[in-house]
């Protein structure tokens, strides 16, 4: 008798007002900055689990789903956050604490938050904060921090469509204005704002600056690789203790893929339509949709037509 599969699982996003927000994701008053496109407070569309949140599927099927990668880091939670943003304006020059730090400050439970940034689309010019400018002390930065100083220590880069950066957690960072990006990190929200632009401090937008201080390494280096060319075929992106992310171009043949078993494939398309298909199972995906393949599964193949693009995020064995 042939075992029974998990499907394949399309989530349905959560769009949040951000007031550095744009209309390319949802044009709302006020303004929609991000969709968390895979979270575990997402509710599953269609399907046997229709209406359930992704952390109540997991908690059903933790290792078919997850994987043993996932399983053996966090246990049943899910581990992954992944977002799309849409900065029409700079983000708050922030910074995430590590695990051991989440804990410290937040409270068992919490973990740090490593993120990295896939850019969709960016405007001429556009620019983000990768860390503190090199050679700066310690010191300098903690009194930046508590002053209000913090843009006179930081580092600034030029970004590009095609371009990706690693943030570790501890590296202090900011997205600026006419960036559209894949976001893939921890599944964690902590955020320590350590500047807002001088915005007005609202009680949801308030700065966090002696959790700043300490949470913030100022030798935190952001790795920041540039854009690939198309090129038929799989591209490792960049990787990290907990997510890898790799890019499937696709030219009407199929590729391939695997999970192993050993960790859960998400794949969002970002160019084009892109068929994802198993043994038991076929999904087909619009520009910027997501879905999840869990790690029972094991072989699957992905397909556009004359082009197509895909991300696929999962947990390194």
């Amino acid at each position: 008798m042939l075992k029974r599969m998990l499907p394949l699982l399309k989530l349905t996003p959560e769009f949040h007002a951000r007031v550095w927000g744009g209309t390319q994701l949802k044009k709302s008053d006020p303004p929609t900055g991000e969709a968390w496109i895979v979270h575990e407070s997402n509710f599953v569309d269609g399907g046997e689990f229709d209406g359930l949140r992704l952390a109540e599927v997991v908690s059903r099927h933790p290792e078919a789903l997850l994987g043993s990668a996932p399983y053996a880091q966090t246990g049943d939670r899910f581990p992954l956050l992944i977002k799309l943003l849409d900065c029409a304006d700079w983000l708050s020059v922030q910074v995430h604490p590590d695990d051991a730090l989440a804990v410290e400050l937040e409270g068992p439970g919490h973990f740090g938050k490593t993120e990295a940034w896939y850019f969709l689309n960016a405007e001429p010019e556009a620019r983000v904060i990768s860390g503190v400018a090199p050679g700066v002390s310690p010191e300098l930065v903690a009194q930046a921090i508590r002053e209000g100083g913090i843009l006179d220590v930081c580092h600034f880069e030029n970004v590009v469509k095609g371009d990706s950066i690693m943030m570790p957690a501890r590296t202090m960072h900011a997205l600026g204005p006419g960036l559209f990006l894949y976001e893939v990190q921890q599944t964690s929200d902590i955020t320590y704002r350590v500047w807002d632009w001088d915005r007005p401090l609202t009680a949801g937008r308030s700065l966090h600056i002696e959790q700043s201080v300490t949470a913030t390494d100022p030798a935190g280096i952001a790795e920041t690789h540039s854009a690939v060319p198309y090129a038929y075929g799989y591209h490792e992106i960049l990787s990290s203790a907990y997510f890898q992310l790799a890019r499937y171009d696709l030219a009407g043949e199929p590729l391939f893929g695997d999970t192993r078993g050993e960790s859960f494939h998400i794949v969002t398309a970002i160019d084009g339509a892109v068929s994802v298909t198993t043994d038991h199972a076929q999904a087909t995906l619009g520009q910027n949709e997501t879905l999840i393949i869990p790690a029972e599964t094991h072989a699957y193949h992905l397909q556009a037509g004359k082009k197509g693009e895909a991300l696929v995020a999962r947990v390194p064995a």
